[in-house]
Order: structure tokens, then sequence, then C-alpha cells
């Protein structure tokens, strides 16, 4: 069976983890910086890391207006925490003074950054998550929520009372970092996704 190409947006964040974990479900992973190399990609995964840098970093690479359009023409993707938040097509709390976070639109819903608390208010917890049987260890750190969800989001997860992880056709998104935690489950879903098994 052919390994997807699956790109993971290497601008900040926790890079590493997310391409060792593409690598054990299945899948050749490589990063991307630039134009070809988000070109050369099947899907691709934006990591955790700060929503407001990475958003900047897309508009100085000039990699924004690519990843939207890659995105409304159907590339799968996956978002991790910051990787959420961009993903969004409304952002609370987004920023300001030019350094906001930038939605790339790719799932109708509205997120809001820091939505649990700062870097102190980081938390661990196992959720019920939609379609897995045993529960997923979730690291929370300086996490987004969803507010609203549109038609044909469908809500994977949640906790406290808020939706943590989401689904819109090929994007999948969660508020917590499964690269953390050596459970491959989730990365496993956006591999079956991206291969069509899912």
């Amino acid at each position: 069976m052919n390994r997807p190409t699956v790109g993971v947006l290497a601008l900040q964040g926790d890079t590493r983890e997310h391409l060792i974990a593409l690598r054990e479900c299945g899948a050749d992973p490589i990063t991307v910086r630039r134009r070809s190399e988000l070109d050369a990609v099947e899907a691709l995964v934006l990591p955790g890391g700060e929503s407001t840098t990475m958003s900047h970093l897309l508009l100085e690479l000039d990699l924004l207006e690519p990843l939207r359009a890659r995105l409304a023409d159907g590339l799968p993707a996956y978002g991790s925490c910051a990787g959420m938040i961009m993903l969004a097509s409304e952002i609370v709390d987004a920023g300001a003074g030019g350094r906001e976070a930038l939605p790339l639109r790719g799932i109708d819903m509205t997120v809001r950054r820091n939505a649990f608390g700062r870097q102190v208010d980081s938390f661990e917890g196992d959720l019920a998550f939609a379609g897995l049987d045993e529960p997923v260890r979730a690291v929370f750190i300086r996490a987004p929520w969803v507010e609203r969800v549109g038609d044909g989001v469908q809500v994977l997860a949640r906790a406290a009372g808020h939706a943590v992880a989401v689904r819109q056709g090929s994007v999948l998104a969660t508020a917590f970092h499964p690269e953390m935690t050596g459970d491959r489950r989730i990365h496993q879903l956006f591999v079956d996704i991206v291969t069509g098994r899912a």
C-alpha cells in the first residue's frame, strides 16, 4: 500500500513529535516551510505552538493564501492546539497590534484562543473520543476550545462542556496534543482520513 506524503508545517512548535507519530502510522512525513513543499504534500499537519507567531510567519513566507487555497480545494489537514485555532473560520481573542492569529477557514467553527487559561493552567485528562473504544489521554497547554460549529462539523470530544476535537470532511482538529502521549490513535485516524479508510 502506498504511504501518503503528509507535511508538517515546520514554522514553530512541536514538529518533530508529529513527524514521528505520522511515520509510525504509515505516512511519509516531510517538513513544510516553502511553497514548493506545500505543493508536494497530500495532506498537512499544523502543530501546536503560538498561533499569532505562526500566522505572522505564514504571511512572511507567502504561504497564507496558498494554504487557504489548498484547504478550500480539499487538502486533508489536522491541527493540534495552535493548529486548531488556525484551521478555524473565526477566532475569538485573536490578538492585536499586527500580531493576530489568522483563520485559514478549514473548518466552519469559532475557536477561542487560550480558553482554558495560561501556561500555569495546563492540565491532562482522559476524554471519551467518538469512534474510539478507550478514552484518549489529552494534554492541554494554553489550549483553545470551540465555541461554535457549523453544519457538517462533527464534535468528537468535549472537555469542561466545550468541544475540543472536531472533524469536517477531511479536516480534523484537537485542542490538545496527542503527539505528546505516545497514543497514536488520533494520528492514525488522520492518516486513515488521508488514505480514504476513515
